[in-house]
């Protein structure tokens, strides 16, 4: 597959006109300018334009908030922060239940003399990668300060317009040394020692032949005070060591304003590149910071020396250029709706023994009734259970080869799924304009802003959407007319658009709502603020989410749709091994951490081994799973990482929990010993309870088969035939699901 360009439209044009529209969402956008792309719902920036509008924002490796009149200097300037490894507080326990970075501490603050208890903040050109943030002195008068925020900023730059510089530290300055012009340009440096032993180098830059750069003194032992009508930028860099001078020196004068990414997909190898606006001295190339995913990848962009710990993505380095490219080499380009593994790709058959199970199963699951599964008062829970189904018909279909039994399944699924493309599910879904974006009415009935985990405040849409986008791909594949009745196709393309759209034009929806190309995964919180910054606790729904669109891509035979989805998987698999899922090796996180396996949720500020819902070891690794055994689980959680956590939590019978999470420990088995976990399903007197709601004993031996528990070459005896009762009791896991709406209002519970 070669695709030049994978960011184009797939669909334009309003939503369906079965949703509804409406333009009064729950949350005001006042601090924010009108603009003409729509607005970002879960991007680092939000806690500017949320709640106190005080609470930090991580653009790593800084965090900068509005101090709003906080800290010994009641300052209501720009506070920036910077966090060493050694100043983590870890839970009890070996390896810590948690880590947390420590908030609050104004290491240097950007402020001005005119800003004060009349102080305003209001937002502009909010985009994917970028937001600017105003300070104005009183309502409606022009801005002191605006700082452009920009994601992996080499410096936090202030842009001053006619006002008065205060360079505030909280900490205390202990010396401040002028050291002159830098090069040849009109950038002036001073060096900070502070109280707590840490060095930062502050940078002047105007065009002001008159204004006196070399005039800013020390008002008292926490303020640098400059003189009046500064027209120019401030920008402030932590110094980690002495080889950074000269990277900073020879960087400083330049800032970034806004990113555009561009990619591409050439046979099984994917290239994106970040290119950034550029402000400030033309001469200068700009300084970025890099996380650990993106220098395994880089390969344009000078990589230099300089390095700052983040708060829970490890070790960020510097990067010399106004752009990076970044290639993953090994897309999934293979992998369609059968099972997969990295050594054999997709594997469509099974044995004689095993198919005769897929089918007897398949035809017990899928006389259930799907319209009542389905037709709940979530997306969520919704969309598991049409994911279900949909899975189940290509199981029997494809590898089952029983055509019959799967286009009778099929009519079923297409007529539960239709409940929501005309919207007639019990909390239909609106458009609300103001922010742009495809939402439950829930919320709007009942004031609960935690309905259905937040959906309505545009919490985790790719978890919810994700799963409606795979079943559609599903049916569109089965039944290729269904693409063309009605409104299905535009309805679902609603959705991808809602959560992953792929343009910044659109004049309905943002541009990539909630996968973050800068971190390589999504985020789940939306119209919250949050102390610790954005939050992502399922990485495999996040991947779910990612394939979904590879697949809907596929089967509606857009190549850009598919390519795309194939280079978020390569993005998604890197970052989830450094980030998220751990083996042994992994040196991003703490080292008296990583015994955890996997991450819980992931918080810009701290990682709780721990859900929204429970802290039970299969609650806390099985989120990560699920849906267990799709085909992309084998890409994203490796034979390695699998088989480290089996080791660790799940072996000697372990694994033998209460409940669907059974099933899911099992089903995940699969990815290292398909025939343990092909012999646990296909047992005679297997137990329906261990299934939960999104998931199937269909697809179980499915998956188990297809990866060695019942290839189709084996020589086996003959396999009882399994019988499946009744449905699937989804009410446990609901219930346990249910606090996960916590997220809704910040932390998790440490």
């Amino acid at each position: 597959m070669s695709v030049n360009n994978v960011f184009v439209a797939f669909a334009s044009g309003p939503p369906p006109s079965q949703v509804s529209q409406r333009s009064d969402h729950p949350v005001a956008r006042s601090v924010i300018a009108p603009q003409t792309k729509k607005l970002q719902t879960n991007k680092f920036y939000a806690n500017f334009f949320l709640g106190s509008r005080s609470s930090s924002t991580f653009t790593h490796p800084y965090s900068v908030a509005w101090a709003k009149g906080s800290g010994i200097l009641k300052s209501y300037g720009l506070a920036i922060s910077h966090i060493e490894r050694s100043q983590l507080a870890f839970g009890p326990g070996n390896p810590a239940r948690y880590f947390i970075n420590p908030i609050g501490i104004q290491s240097i603050t950007l402020s001005a003399s005119e800003l004060g208890s009349t102080t305003q903040l209001t937002m502009d050109s909010l985009d994917a990668f970028s937001a600017n943030v105003n300070l104005l002195p009183r309502a409606g008068a022009a801005p002191a300060i605006t700082f452009p925020l920009v994601q992996g900023m080499g410096f936090i730059t202030g842009v001053y317009s006619k006002s008065t510089p205060r360079v505030e530290s909280s900490i205390s300055f202990i010396t401040i040394t002028y050291i002159g012009r830098v090069a040849s340009g009109s950038t002036y440096k001073y060096r900070a020692k502070l109280a707590d032993s840490t060095t930062w180098n502050i940078y002047v830059t105007t065009s002001q032949v008159e204004y006196p750069v070399n005039a800013f003194t020390l008002s008292n032992v926490r303020v640098l005070q400059g003189a009046a009508g500064f027209q120019g930028f401030i920008q402030v860099a932590k110094v980690p060591n002495a080889d950074a001078e000269k990277v900073y020196d020879e960087a400083a004068g330049a800032y970034p304003i806004a990113a555009k990414i561009s990619g591409a997909v050439s046979g099984t190898a994917g290239t994106y590149n970040l290119a950034w606006t550029k402000q400030g001295v033309a001469n200068r190339t700009l300084l970025m910071f890099a996380l650990p995913h993106h220098v395994q990848s880089l390969t344009y962009g000078a990589v230099t020396g300089v390095k700052l710990q983040t708060t829970t993505k490890g070790m960020a380095t510097g990067i010399i250029g106004n752009s990076w490219t970044l290639v993953e080499p090994k897309l999934p380009n293979d992998m369609g709706f059968a099972p997969w593994s990295p050594s054999r790709g997709s594997v469509n058959k099974v044995s004689a023994a095993a198919a005769r199970l897929i089918n007897k199963a398949g035809e017990s699951e899928l006389s259930q009734d799907m319209k009542k599964q389905s037709n709940l008062n979530s997306m969520y829970y919704s969309g598991k259970a049409l994911a279900k189904f949909a899975a189940i018909a290509y199981a029997v279909h494809d590898i089952g080869n029983n055509a019959t039994l799967a286009v009778s399944g099929l009519q079923k699924l297409k007529l539960a799924f239709d409940t929501f493309v005309r919207n007639k599910q019990v909390l239909p879904l609106v458009y609300e304009s103001s922010w742009g974006g495809a939402v439950s009415s829930g919320t709007y009935q009942t004031g609960d802003s935690g309905l259905d985990f937040g959906n309505t405040y545009y919490n985790d849409h790719h978890f919810h959407y994700g799963y409606f986008v795979y079943a559609a791909a599903v049916i569109g594949y089965l039944d290729p007319s269904w693409l063309t009745q009605g409104t299905n196709k535009a309805w679902v393309n609603m959705l991808v658009r809602d959560y992953s759209n792929s343009v910044t034009n659109d004049a309905y929806f943002p541009f990539s709502r909630s996968f973050d190309w800068y971190h390589g995964h999504s985020w789940a919180k939306g119209l919250f603020e949050s102390g610790d910054g954005k939050d992502e606790e399922s990485s495999s729904e996040d991947t779910l989410s990612t394939y979904a669109i590879k697949m809907w891509g596929r089967t509606i035979g857009d190549k850009a749709l598919e390519a795309r989805g194939n280079l978020m998987l390569a993005v998604q698999a890197r970052s989830m091994l450094n980030y998220f899922l751990y083996t042994s090796d992994n040196t991003v996180q703490p080292a008296n951490f990583i015994a955890n396996k996997v991450s819980g949720v992931l918080f810009d500020n701290k990682i709780d081994y721990t859900t929204y819902f429970g802290s039970n070891p299969e609650f806390i690794h099985g989120i990560h799973m699920i849906p267990a055994g799709f085909p992309f689980s084998a890409y994203i959680r490796t034979q390695k990482f699998v088989t480290e956590e089996w080791n660790a939590f799940f072996s000697n019978g372990r694994a033998n929990v209460d409940g669907g999470w059974r099933g899911i420990l099992y089903g995940n088995l699969a990815t290292i010993q398909p025939a343990a976990s092909y012999a646990f399903f296909s047992d005679p007197k297997f137990n329906p309870a261990y299934l939960d709601g999104g998931a199937s004993l269909t697809w179980y031996l499915t998956y188990s088969a297809a990866l060695g528990g019942s290839p189709a070459a084996a020589k086996r005896s003959e396999v009882e035939d399994v019988v499946l009762e009744g449905e699937p009791e989804i009410e446990e896991e609901r219930a346990h699901r249910a606090v996960h709406r916590r997220r809704s209002h910040g932390h998790a519970k440490l």
